[in-house]
């Protein structure tokens, strides 16, 4: 029997653990995306998750356009490949030979892509709590991606952030209205596994920071013994 004021979240260490193991989990999916169907209970569950993050002033200013056809897959992948020369083109040295060993989208392999939006006008003019703050409705965009993706992870699916494009062409793909902006192209799908070690590290392009390093007491750049 629960005691008043009992917390499970801070007793209970199975429900806690099993967040966590998703959190760590998680991965930006790119070769591991098995094409197999991802059934749609799997994907109304996944979407559900996303809608119901929190939002500034409830404006809830997302759209999620479903894209699962060969043609404009591949039209898309095209332009990111194009994108992806552009970059390269900018690297020298090592630089230049980590990246090409680097795979920076799933897009065909995928089962579906999701291609995220924000629209601000949702509940304009007076969206609560963005009078001061006007990104705050696309960070809510953010929060919906990340709770589809860690929903994807719980399902055993994958998720990969393609972000070799440029909104403009992806407006005019997908016909999205000039208010509204692509935030997000999202390869979804069953996977054959997810790797240990994200893509990036294990590629030596970057390695994770230790949490010490981002954390500041008080004010930016105070450490704790200051």
């Amino acid at each position: 029997m629960k005691t008043p004021g009992h917390n499970p979240s801070l007793t209970d260490s199975a429900p806690a653990a099993e967040l966590y193991d998703v959190i760590n989990r998680r991965r930006d999916v790119r070769r591991e995306f098995s094409g197999a169907e991802l059934p749609e209970p799997v994907l109304r569950r996944v979407l559900t998750a996303a809608h119901t993050a929190p939002s500034v002033g409830l404006s809830q200013p997302w759209d999620f356009i479903l894209v699962r056809d060969a043609n404009t897959r591949r039209t898309f992948r095209e332009h990111v490949l194009a994108e992806r020369s552009v970059f390269a083109s900018k690297l020298d040295g090592e630089r230049a030979d980590t990246f090409s060993k680097i795979k920076v989208e799933g897009i065909v392999e995928s089962s579906l892509g999701i291609a995220v939006t924000y629209d601000p006008r949702r509940g304009a003019p007076q969206v609560l709590g963005r009078h001061a703050i006007a990104d705050a409705g696309l960070y809510s965009v953010c929060l919906a991606i990340q709770n589809l993706w860690l929903a994807a992870t719980a399902e055993g699916l994958g998720v990969g952030w393609v972000s070799f494009y440029r909104e403009e062409f992806l407006r005019r793909l997908l016909g999205v209205p000039s208010e509204v902006r692509p935030v997000a192209w999202l390869c979804v799908g069953p996977v054959r596994e997810l790797a240990d070690t994200p893509d990036l590290e294990r590629h030596g392009w970057r390695q994770r920071m230790p949490l010490d390093d981002v954390i500041h007491y008080e004010a930016y750049g105070r450490g704790r013994n200051r």
